[in-house]
């Protein structure tokens, strides 16, 4: 009798706390002011961007062959696809003060355009130009969607960086899939018409956020210096972390399909092992942001950082089929922090986050193209195998850094 009262009173207990859970959850959903359908609608933008700009790792090996590139030069070609992102910054100011909807709203029809057209150009300074015209347009579509983001996730910000950052990671499974089937279906310098659901992305999006604003609604005063004095103890600290993370992140997503064919593989398989990195990315991303609502960013970063090294040096040493389940877990730690460090500075910018967005977005893309073009010079001398063993060592220089970010409330007395 003593065991059966004792079960009985466990099993009330615990649904007391699984309904106390739920009207939790129903509170803050009443409170917050969560936009799911626009936040669905910016997000599925962004997917269909980044199928089209996770192009290029595929399309390397193909470069290289065709014009006779080093590693060197074909590295060089994601820094020019990276180079306006300089000008992030600028555009983030841009955004606070003024409306940007439609540079938002077309910009997965100019990205797919600039890409499609890589197979076609006749020589290396063409495919240069093409992708300097994709990263323009990649830069603003990433400064402003995050901060249209933000302005509608109210308080579940990290949930709402998980959906803009889960359709990213979607689109770069997707997207090395979608090249290597155009390839083989049209051939390299044929595959052009693919370009034409970047059209149908933008018209959807002109349908149904023509009439969303890009900057905010409140009067901004200061300039980006003001702005970097109230966000350097965030930004310092925080560029250090994105350093570190580029030389896994970037050098893998550029590098994987070339790695995997110099090693002897077929391009498929190499285009199927930067899928199936991207797809469990993708469940890491929204696990990650989710998470660091609950158990906080700091703690996300300090787990998921160092196993993702761990992981990538066994994926660089291991063979046959084992690569592909490392693969898995890796994409799920090493992605799971891209939302958390995004979220780390929307909650440090409340006032400001356009200008915010802008400096973190130029400070990450220049980390990882100078991340790539390092690791593509490394590999002309050692190797790629060795140019990727200390890229996975180096990731680890930045979990220290972890424990400097500081608390969010230190930094609004500051000026947020």
């Amino acid at each position: 009798m003593n065991v059966q009262f004792l079960i009985s009173t466990f099993r009330k207990r615990l649904h007391l706390f699984y309904f106390a859970d739920l009207y939790e959850v129903a509170l803050i959903n009443k409170r917050s002011d969560f936009k799911a359908s626009r936040i669905l609608i910016i997000s599925g933008g962004h997917f269909i961007h980044d199928v089209y700009s996770s192009f290029l790792a595929v399309f390397l090996p193909l470069l290289i062959a065709k014009f006779g590139l080093t590693m060197t030069l074909a590295g060089s070609l994601t820094v020019f696809f990276r180079l306006p992102s300089l000008l992030n910054p600028l555009l983030g100011v841009m955004s606070d003060r003024i409306d940007m909807r439609y540079l938002a709203i077309w910009a997965p029809f100019v990205t797919a355009v600039s890409m499609s057209l890589i197979g076609v150009a006749p020589n290396y300074i063409l495919v240069c130009i093409l992708l300097l015209i994709a990263g323009m347009s990649a830069a603003v579509f990433h400064v402003l969607g995050p901060v249209m983001i933000a302005r509608i996730s109210d308080r579940a910000l990290g949930r709402g960086m998980s959906f803009w950052m889960t359709a990213g990671e979607l689109a770069r499974t997707v997207g090395p899939l979608v090249a290597v089937g155009a390839v083989s279906f049209w051939g390299f310098e044929g595959s052009y018409p693919v370009m034409i659901v970047g059209l149908l992305a933008s018209v959807l999006l002109f349908i149904y956020m023509k009439d969303a604003g890009t900057c905010s609604d409140r009067q901004l005063e200061g300039d980006l210096g003001k702005t970097w004095r109230a966000l350097r103890r965030l930004i310092i600290p925080l560029t250090g972390i994105m350093i570190s993370r580029a030389f896994m992140v970037a050098t893998l997503v550029a590098f994987l399909p070339t790695y995997m064919v110099v090693s002897g593989k077929s391009l498929l398989a190499g285009g199927i092992g930067l899928a199936v990195l991207e797809a469990f990315g993708a469940v890491g991303t929204f696990v990650g942001g989710t998470l660091s609502d609950r158990v906080g960013r700091k703690t996300v970063l300090s787990t998921s950082m160092p196993v993702s090294s761990i992981l990538m040096i066994a994926f660089v040493h291991a063979t046959g089929w084992i690569l592909f389940p490392i693969l898995a877990l890796l994409g799920l730690c090493l992605f799971a922090a891209s939302p958390v460090t995004l979220a780390i500075v929307q909650d440090y910018s409340r006032n400001h986050r356009g200008t915010a967005n802008g400096l973190y977005m130029g400070i990450s893309f220049v980390a990882t193209a100078a991340a790539i073009f390092f690791v593509g010079w490394f590999a002309d001398l050692l190797g790629l195998k060795t140019a990727l063993t200390v890229s996975a060592l180096l990731g680890l220089s930045g979990v220290p850094i972890i424990f400097f970010l500081p608390k969010p409330q230190d930094q609004d007395n500051n000026g947020s």
